[in-house]
C-alpha cells in the first residue's frame, strides 16, 4: 500500500462521523391531510376564477356598475358616502348584480372565503363525529357556527 494511500485511511478512520440527525415523524391524520389538499387546490382555483373576472371586467367585456373612469373619484370616501354616491346595494344584494364586472369579480372572494366551511363540513366534521374525537368535534362545532353567523350579518363588528 502506498504512503498516500496509507495518509487517506487514517485519515478516514480519523474524522469524525457525520450522523444524520434523527427528524421526528409526525403521523397527519388522513382528514387533515385531504383538507389541506382541498385548501392547496381550491386556493389556486379561487385566485383563476378572480383573474378571470378581473380580467372580463378590466378587458371591458363586462362592464361595471361603477364606470372604470369615475372609480378614482369614490377612493377617499366612507363606506357610507360611497354606498349613498353610488347607489351600491349592501349585504347579500351583490349576488344580485353579478351582471357588472365589479361585483361578478366578487365570486372568486366568495368561492375563497367558503372554503373553510365546506372543508369543515364535509372533511373533519364527519371523520371528528367517526373518530368520537369531542374536543376536535366542538372546536368544528363551533367554527362552522361563528363563520355562519359571520357570514349572516347577525355578528357585526362595528357600528
Amino acid at each position: 500500500m502506498s504512503i498516500q494511500a496509507k495518509a487517506e485511511k487514517i485519515q478516514q478512520q480519523s474524522a469524525p462521523v457525520k450522523q444524520k440527525k434523527a427528524v421526528p415523524k409526525v403521523e397527519v391524520p388522513p382528514e387533515q391531510v385531504k383538507y389541506a389538499n382541498l385548501l392547496l387546490y381550491c386556493s389556486w382555483t379561487g385566485i383563476g376564477i378572480l383573474a378571470v373576472t378581473f380580467a372580463l371586467y378590466m378587458g371591458g367585456v363586462i362592464t361595471g356598475y361603477v364606470p372604470k373612469t369615475e372609480i378614482a373619484q369614490y377612493w377617499g370616501l366612507s363606506v357610507h358616502d360611497y354606498l349613498a354616491a353610488t347607489g351600491a346595494p349592501t349585504g347579500w344584494a351583490w349576488l344580485s348584480m353579478l351582471n357588472h364586472g365589479d361585483y361578478l369579480s366578487l365570486v372568486g372572494i366568495a368561492f375563497l372565503a367558503l372554503l373553510t366551511i365546506v372543508g369543515y363540513l364535509f372533511l373533519l366534521l364527519p371523520a371528528y363525529l367517526r373518530k368520537k374525537d369531542v374536543p376536535y368535534f366542538t372546536i368544528v362545532v363551533l367554527e362552522i357556527t361563528v363563520l355562519c353567523l359571520a357570514a349572516s350579518g347577525i355578528l357585526k363588528v362595528g357600528h
